[in-house]
């Protein structure tokens, strides 16, 4: 019976340890090159390529930048992507239910968020290297 309630409070510590785990820092990705044979109206027609085929949808369309949003079961990340001939750059905006918060100076959001990113520019960078050929 002891044993019973003590299991509780044993695994506590490890729960909270848990889900520490699930977040990670949110640093804003170097900027993507862009090769010299693609001109500005490739750049944009790849960046959204990869927003559609990574199912972000795209809230704002100006010359130069875009703002897309990833949403799923409840929780979203927004970002913006800074654009011309020479490189890419995407930065984080916003985001709902992510964990997102801020510590000593050190940004953090759920680990998902960077790889979501890494998703999106490695498919931009291979869409590059194939316009540019």
């Amino acid at each position: 019976m002891l044993r019973s309630r003590l299991l509780p409070l044993l695994l506590l510590p490890v729960l909270v340890l848990l889900m520490a785990f699930r977040e990670a820092p949110l640093v804003d990705p170097q900027p993507i090159a862009v090769p010299s044979k693609v001109d500005a109206r490739q750049v944009e027609k790849v960046i959204k390529q990869a927003l559609i085929k990574r199912e972000w949808m795209i809230n704002s369309d100006e010359p130069g930048k875009l703002t897309a949003t990833y949403a799923r079961r409840g929780f979203s990340a927004t970002i913006a992507i800074g654009y011309d001939r020479k490189q890419i750059q995407i930065k984080y905006v916003d985001s709902t239910d992510l964990k997102y918060e801020v510590k000593n100076g050190q940004r953090y959001i759920h680990k998902n968020y960077n790889s979501w990113i890494q998703n999106l520019m490695t498919d931009i960078s291979g869409n590059l290297t194939l316009a540019g050929l």
